[in-house]
C-alpha cells in the first residue's frame, strides 16, 4: 500500500497514548500538500499538543490539521457529519487520493466487577455509546462523504475481542461487537470495492488503560501480569506498535476485514 498520497486522515482518541502516536506517524506518511488531518479526542489541551507535534515536523508544515474535542458518550451522526463537512476543502473529497479513518478511541470499563454483577443498563448504554455506537455513527458518515474515494478503515482491536479475560467483561464484549461490525462491513463491501478494512490488535501497550487494569482489576493474576510486564520493561510503547501497524499496511498481506495482531 502506498501511504504517501494526498489523503484525508481522521484519528479518534488522538489526545494521548496510541491515538496520539497514530496521528503523528500517519501524518508523516501522507503527502503534505493537499492532505487534511483531523484529530478527535476528549482533551482539548492534549489534542493541541498532538497537533503541535505534527506541525513541528518541517516536512509536514503544509498539512492542514484540525482538532475537535468531542464527548463520545453523547456524540451522534450529525456531530460527525458537521466535523467532516467543516474540514473538507471547498471542492469536497474529490481532491484526495485516499481517505483514512482510524477508530482508536475507547475505554476499558469497570474491571472491579465480575460478569455476574454487571446489569446497570444506563451505565451499559453510556459505555456502549462511547465504544461502539459512536464508532458506527462516525463510520457511516465517513462512508457517505467518501463514497467515491479509495478508503482505508482501521479499527484498533485487541486480543480481548477474540478471547475472554477475567474482570474485562465490558472491554471484551464491546471490542468483539466492534470487530464483528467491521468484518461484516468488509464482507459487504467486497474485495472488488475501494474499501479496505483492518482490525489491528496493538498488543499490551504501556498506556493509561493498562495502568487501570493493573490498579483496578479484581483478578489479581491479570493485574500482576501487567505489573510484571511494566516493571520488567517488556510492555510495548505506543511508538513500537504504531510502527508495526505501518509495516502491516505497507506490506498489505491481509484480506479486508482480517484481524492482525502485533505478534503476527
Amino acid at each position: 500500500m502506498n501511504l504517501e498520497q494526498r489523503s484525508y486522515l481522521l484519528v479518534t482518541g488522538a489526545s494521548r497514548g496510541i491515538g496520539s502516536e497514530l496521528a503523528l506517524q500517519l501524518s508523516r506518511c501522507v503527502k503534505p500538500e493537499g492532505s487534511v488531518v483531523v484529530l478527535l479526542g476528549r482533551s482539548e489541551q492534549c489534542l493541541a499538543q498532538t497537533k503541535a507535534a505534527i506541525l513541528s515536523q518541517p516536512a509536514q508544515a503544509a498539512l492542514s490539521v484540525h482538532s475537535y474535542s468531542l464527548e463520545l458518550a453523547t456524540a451522534k451522526a450529525a456531530d460527525f457529519a458537521r466535523i467532516l463537512n467543516e474540514t473538507l476543502p471547498s471542492g469536497g473529497g474529490q481532491q484526495f487520493e485516499r481517505a483514512i479513518v482510524v477508530h482508536n478511541a475507547g475505554s476499558l470499563g469497570d474491571t472491579s466487577k465480575h460478569a455476574r454483577e454487571i446489569g446497570d443498563t444506563e451505565a451499559l448504554e453510556q459505555y456502549y455509546h462511547i465504544n461502539l455506537f459512536s464508532a458506527l455513527a462516525l463510520n457511516a458518515e465517513f462512508m457517505r462523504v467518501f463514497a467515491k474515494q479509495p478508503k482505508l478503515l482501521v479499527n484498533i482491536s485487541t486480543l480481548a475481542a477474540l478471547e475472554p479475560f477475567p474482570s474485562m467483561t465490558h472491554y471484551c464484549t464491546v471490542k468483539a461487537a466492534r470487530e464483528m461490525y467491521f468484518r461484516v462491513l468488509a464482507l459487504e463491501e467486497g474485495s472488488a470495492s475501494q474499501t479496505l478494512v483492518l482490525n489491528y490488535a496493538p498488543g499490551v501497550v504501556d498506556t493509561q488503560m493498562t495502568l487501570q487494569v493493573q490498579s483496578e482489576s479484581h483478578d489479581t493474576g491479570l493485574a500482576a501480569a501487567f505489573r510484571e510486564q511494566r516493571e520488567s520493561n517488556t510492555m510495548l510503547k505506543p511508538a513500537q506498535t504504531v510502527e508495526k501497524l505501518l509495516q502491516v499496511l505497507r506490506a498489505q498481506k491481509f484480506k479486508s476485514g482480517d484481524h492482525v495482531d502485533y505478534k503476527d
